[in-house]
């Protein structure tokens, strides 16, 4: 048999449907064996992008949405145009299986054209780097990836394909039983180890003790499909859950005791301001980063707030602040386990009688007219908050949003209402890279084909991955770009007026007028520009509901004429009279 197709038929055994990529002469024997392959046991889709760090970004944003990792294949040189997306489902913890072929095994050390050492680059950002040394090896390895990927901390792996392997003919004895997948590690996660009973107690203890808890969670409550847990224990002990900005979407945010994004990337004064005063957190699936706690000072070192902190690596809890409790373990089977002992332990509270409720509740009406007020604004370029009124009104029940770091996030995050819990939105606030948004939409689509997408994306962030608009164009669908059009790299102009000064700003930052829709309709793109708020609501109801790919030129403020909620910036625009949200 075929090694290619000994590779394509494992893939397929651990129902893999998708992979994205593109060719390079190290792949050629991959496609031509992918074009004649019979599909067994069934065919998959080869999705042809047109930047490798698209591809990877494509296999991520699959992977958060289908449960599945997400498959990327890039030819020998073009390895190293992967990393950006590579190193973000590290930090991230996305399970992702790396595929790059390379030049034949016996000249790796002749200074071969496109050749060099791929382990050594994938070591640091992987959580295994395996080279195929023959092509009997393929299935054995496929397993060992695919079991790495899904359990545990999930992550990406990658597998080196030598051109000459991809090539090879293996004898069928070689292969006699060897043709399987192991099913419980397809998707993720794929182990559910529950924390130990005796520290669960503890943290019940703890939680019943406190006066003023909050549940914060992370991604980690996503990856693990933990969200109806969350709102159950929430409900039985009146917790307030607040979320990261990628945790987004563990609760419901219209729920009363949902609190809305923490931290640095999202965290508004009202959400802060509840973690702020908790004497106990409860962080779920949160690896507590610097934008997620602000710097480490949300909780307070010296605010005596006690931790309990549930993860499924041992490398998280305790790592950033004196832990109290410490749960290692699945979020959804720790958290019904939990769910379990308080159902016997106490009566479950009526949360909205609690008077820290009442007030809660109080409070974010309060708050929410405040917001109210801005999400009416007339003026131009358009306000922020008066595109999140009217993309909120004009989305559709089933949606997947992709964002890009910025504008494009922030108010996202921070303003936009998820109504059902689960994961619907993606920020790629591991790293933070720009370009992430366009190509993330591609793979949420083949993840959920039935759903509206939209990428939220700046125009600094679209210079990056502009090519894609020939592989949506192509593969249609209901894929929608809005794209935050401010003439320049906002947020780096945002932290040079914040940090330095306005003396500063224009610098390094500034772009030359384009003409976006132009670009849009010569990739084949329906193209809308709105500058005027009033025709907004109209642009975007038509766009979601033509079911084929559209592009929006959105104008909008840079972040130094309009500072957006980032606590650390929030305080010096207070002091330097600039126009902020928080």
């Amino acid at each position: 048999m075929h090694a290619s197709k000994i590779l394509l038929q494992m893939l397929s055994e651990h129902d893999v449907k998708h992979i994205f990529g593109l060719p390079g002469e190290t792949t050629l024997e991959l496609y031509v064996a992918w074009q004649d392959w019979k599909g067994i046991p069934h065919p998959i889709e080869h999705i042809l992008t047109r930047d490798e760090r698209s591809s990877a970004y494509m296999a991520d944003a699959y992977a958060r949405v289908s449960f599945k990792p997400g498959i990327v294949e890039g030819p020998s040189v073009g390895a190293t145009h992967l990393i950006p997306g590579v190193v973000e489902a590290y930090k991230a913890s996305v399970p992702m299986i790396v595929l790059t072929s390379d030049v034949p095994l016996h000249t790796e050390h002749k200074n071969m054209l496109t050749a060099f050492d791929q382990t050594a680059l994938f070591k640091g950002i992987t959580k295994a780097s395996f080279t195929v040394t023959k092509g009997s090896e393929i299935p054995h390895i496929i397993r060992r990836a695919f079991r790495l990927a899904t359990s545990g901390k999930p992550g990406p792996i990658h597998i080196r394909l030598p051109m000459d392997v991809l090539g090879e003919e293996v004898d069928d004895l070689e292969l006699e039983k060897e043709l399987y997948a192991q099913k419980e590690f397809v998707k993720y996660p794929g182990a559910r180890p529950s924390a130990d009973i005796e520290k669960i107690k503890d943290a019940i203890n703890l939680l019943s003790s406190a006066e003023r808890p909050v549940i914060i969670c992370g991604q980690g409550v996503l990856f693990s499909q933990a969200w109806s847990e969350v709102t159950e224990l929430a409900e039985l002990m009146g917790i307030p859950v607040g979320t990261t900005i990628s945790g987004k979407g563990s609760i419901s945010e219209t729920h009363p005791l949902a609190i809305g994004v923490t931290g640095g990337r999202g965290g508004t004064k009202f959400s802060n301001e509840i973690v702020r005063e908790a004497d106990v957190i409860f962080y779920i699936g949160s690896d507590t980063d610097s934008a997620n706690t602000l710097k480490w000072t949300l909780p307070a070192k010296e605010s005596g707030t006690k931790i309990i902190h549930c993860d499924i690596s041992e490398t998280e809890p305790g790592n950033n602040f004196f832990t109290n409790v410490i749960l290692i373990g699945d979020a959804k089977s720790t958290l019904k386990t939990m769910i379990g002992v308080v159902s016997e332990k106490i009566v479950k509270k009526k949360y909205e009688d609690l008077p820290r409720v009442k007030q809660m509740i109080k409070n974010a009406k309060k708050y929410n007219e405040y917001i109210g007020e801005l999400k009416k604004s007339e003026e131009k370029p358009i306000h922020p908050l008066r595109f999140i009124q009217e993309f909120s009104r004009a989305l559709p029940v089933d949606y997947v949003v992709t964002t890009d770091p910025g504008v494009s996030a922030i108010y996202p995050s921070a303003f936009f209402k998820i109504k059902q819990a689960g994961r619907s939105m993606i920020f790629n606030y591991a790293m933070g890279a720009l370009g992430y948004a366009i190509p993330a939409a591609v793979g949420a689509y083949y993840a959920r084909p039935d759903s509206c997408i939209v990428a939220l994306t700046g125009d600094g962030s679209f210079g990056f991955t502009v090519g894609e608009l020939e592989t949506i164009s192509r593969i249609g669908g209901n894929i929608n770009i809005i794209l935050f059009n401010n003439g320049c790299f906002g947020w780096i102009k945002g932290e040079l007026e914040i940090s330095f000064g306005s003396k500063y700003v224009d610098f390094p930052t500034n772009f030359q007028v384009v003409d976006y829709l132009k670009i849009a309709e010569g990739f084949g793109l329906k193209a809308y520009t709105v500058r005027d708020p009033n025709k907004l609501s109209q642009v975007l109801n038509e766009a979601f509901n033509l079911k084929s790919p559209t592009f929006i030129d959105l104008q909008v403020k840079a972040e130094n004429e309009l500072v957006p909620p980032v606590p650390a910036w929030i305080k010096i625009a207070k002091k330097s009279n600039l126009k902020y949200i928080d």
